[in-house]
């Protein structure tokens, strides 16, 4: 029986509305899938026909074998056509396309490999084209599949960065708030202060005053009390007041000084008002420091730790997870001041004792940070490793140099307009070493260290207060 005279539809089910599976045929000549019809009478509780609702007088109907053939024979045909509908034809022939044009990059069928507009052009099979053209495209995508993995990355690398913008933020506004709080502290203290003073001379003058005070309640009772006296004596009868005469005019000879004019008593209100903001200001001096240079942290290698006021650096054997900004050393043990130099004379003492490898100086703002090659130029400095000093300048070699007297303390002076660098003994002021160059660009200090006992620390500077007369 042909199967292409019947449509899907006269194949369903009239319960699952699929092409029938196992179909059983009812007393009432209506079939369905045997799944169907058992749970539609279970569902029911009755053995009717799900379409005419008549009941079954058989418990078990029979397979409807014509139907269920049928509907296999529909299936197959249909997986058939599908799959012929993949093949392609040629719209101008008919024909299928089998060849590919390699010139046109076209599909061809064979007609048109022979007609004239492909003429003289070179032809491959669909499916060894298909490969080869495969392998081609598979090349072709490899630098986009490698651009998208940078690209991966480097979302990756900002999402990281992103995330170190958090921490940084908080960490810097925890040091904020922290010295601030110390100079709040500070006032507080100098205010208390200020005021435990003005409480203690208001003390000192209010008993002064108080003992004054009952000097001369003390004068002003016994005056009373002879002037009392003598009024009695003076009402007395003329007998008895002429008899006491000489005592009474006796008692008028007593002589009292005057009170004094107090000088001073009043609360010095100048001395605690005086300049009051400067003088502040000016002892604050004592707990204030200031460092010529600070460390720029988004430049230190990741194996280097930096103090949380950024003026000592030392070497770690742990590495940190820091994002791999463009500013960042990250092969060699380096980081660089925070302000950077083009004009002028500058000056910043470092701290070296007990540190067993260093290297001080400058470095041209153009210099790669990436890397470990030390053959690029922009590099002046000053080191010492293994008991021995060196300096010099990249690419050239560095050169030793003799010190009598292990040094502690580096000063590196920058004599940019005048092309010198000079790095002497700051505790005694000796000259060590001095490099000339002719400097064209901005330069930062430079901080290189591989020792992990002792840090590298920069020195702050005494500050001092200086009034201008206008």
């Amino acid at each position: 029986m042909a199967s292409n005279s019947f449509s899907e539809e006269d194949l369903s089910c009239p319960v699952c509305y699929e092409i029938f599976k196992d179909p059983l045929l009812l007393s009432c000549s209506h079939s369905v899938c045997k799944v169907c019809l058992r749970q539609f009478w279970e569902s029911k509780g009755s053995r009717e026909c799900p379409v005419c609702r008549r009941r079954s007088s058989k418990p078990e109907p029979p397979v409807n074998l014509a139907l269920k053939n049928l509907c296999e024979s529909f299936s197959v045909e249909k997986i058939q056509r599908s799959s012929a509908g993949s093949e392609v034809f040629c719209s101008q022939h008919g024909e299928k396309l089998k060849l590919f044009c390699l010139e046109d990059q076209q599909l061809v069928c064979l007609v048109c490999r022979d007609s004239a507009k492909h003429r003289n052009h070179r032809f491959q099979p669909v499916d060894e084209a298909a490969v080869e053209f495969k392998e081609n495209l598979k090349m072709k995508l490899k630098p986009l599949q490698e651009t998208l993995k940078i690209f991966k990355d480097v979302k990756l690398t900002w999402n990281q960065t992103a995330e170190k913008i958090q921490i940084q933020t908080q960490h810097t506004e925890r040091r904020i708030k922290e010295e601030f709080q110390k100079l709040h502290q500070f006032l507080r203290d100098e205010e208390a202060a200020r005021i435990a003073a003005l409480r203690e001379e208001e003390e000192q003058k209010s008993q002064m005053m108080k003992e004054k005070m009952e000097k001369m309640s003390r004068e002003i009772s016994s005056l009373s009390d002879t002037i009392r006296a003598i009024e009695k004596e003076m009402e007395a009868e003329d007998v008895s007041f002429l008899q006491n005469y000489r005592t009474t005019i006796t008692r008028t000879q007593c002589r009292l000084e005057h009170p004094e004019r107090l000088s001073g008593a009043l609360i010095h209100v100048e001395k605690h008002l005086e300049n009051l903001k400067f003088t502040v200001w000016e002892k604050m001096l004592e707990i204030i420091h200031y460092t010529p240079v600070t460390l720029n942290p988004i430049t230190a290698h990741p194996q280097l730790v930096l103090s949380e006021d950024l003026t000592s650096v030392r070497f770690s054997y742990e590495i940190q997870k820091l994002p791999d900004n463009p500013e960042r050393f990250d092969n060699i043990w380096s980081v660089l001041g925070s302000e950077g130099f083009n004009s002028g004379t500058h000056c910043w003492d470092v701290d070296v004792v007990g540190n067993t490898f260093w290297r001080l100086g400058v470095m041209a703002e153009s210099v790669e940070r990436k890397g470990t090659d030390y053959s690029r130029s922009g590099i002046w400095y000053m080191g010492y490793y293994d008991g021995k000093y060196y300096a010099g300048s990249t690419p050239k070699p560095a050169a030793l140099f003799s010190v009598n007297k292990k040094v502690q303390k580096i000063r590196v002076t920058l004599d940019w307009d005048g092309g010198k660098l000079t790095f002497s003994d700051a505790v005694n002021n000796t000259h060590l070493h001095t490099l000339t160059h002719t400097f064209t660009e901005r330069v930062f200090p430079y901080f290189n260290t591989g020792c992990k006992l002792s840090p590298l620390r920069i020195l702050p500077v005494k500050v001092r207060v200086s009034v201008e007369m206008r």
